[in-house]
């Protein structure tokens, strides 16, 4: 997913494109979609993700990477504040001063940084990159589709807020789930684990 995002060619010749401060409509925002979506959502970055497109690649819940990929922020060389998420998602995904370094000077990072800084799970050759994100994205499909919405959501919204009241949420929500659990659902959860196990280990 190769992007950049806001396009500058008609912010420029028309300034009303950002819309007024605060009267954005919620179907002009991207990332309101991807972030709405029940289901995980991986990105596969086969390029140059920047500052628009970065934004969009943040918003997703596991970003993989090829060997060709390369990530920067340009907003601070354009002049234009980030309005999708950047500037709190980044510094919390590679920390303040990664972030800060990113988003000030605009510098790129290759795919190999981006791995090593927390940015990206995965990077992988080119031609690989689309069975990884299939292969992932396979493995996921394997859990109820229930219980992943309501893990994403549980950790989507302890993100949203303090560590502290995350685990109240953690506490909460995990005890309603567990409650509704049966022993036999368990069990016969808990073989699937060991069958797959004993399947990779083979």
């Amino acid at each position: 997913m190769p992007g950049t995002g806001l396009d500058l060619k008609e912010l420029g010749a028309d300034p009303a494109a950002l819309g007024p401060v605060g009267k954005k409509r919620a179907e002009d925002d991207p990332l309101k979609v991807i972030e709405g979506c029940r289901h995980p959502v991986i990105a596969a970055v086969n390029g140059v993700a920047v500052t628009g497109g970065f934004e969009i690649a943040l918003a997703c819940d596991i970003l993989l990477a090829s060997t060709t990929a390369r990530f920067a922020d340009t907003h601070a060389r354009v002049g234009v504040l980030p309005g999708w998420g950047l500037s709190q998602k980044l510094p919390r995904i590679i920390g303040p001063s990664r972030a800060k370094e990113m988003s000030f000077s605009g510098r790129f990072i290759d795919a190999g940084m981006a791995e090593a800084w927390g940015l990206v799970s995965h990077v992988v050759a080119p031609e690989a990159l689309l069975g990884e994100a299939i292969a992932l994205g396979t493995d996921i499909a394997e859990a109820d589709p229930v219980f992943l919405q309501n893990l994403k959501r549980l950790i989507d919204d302890g993100l949203g807020g303090t560590l502290a009241n995350g685990r109240a949420l953690e506490t909460t929500r995990s005890a309603e789930w567990n409650r509704a659990q049966t022993p036999q659902a368990l069990e016969a959860r808990l073989e699937n684990v060991f069958a797959r196990g004993r399947k990779e280990e083979a």
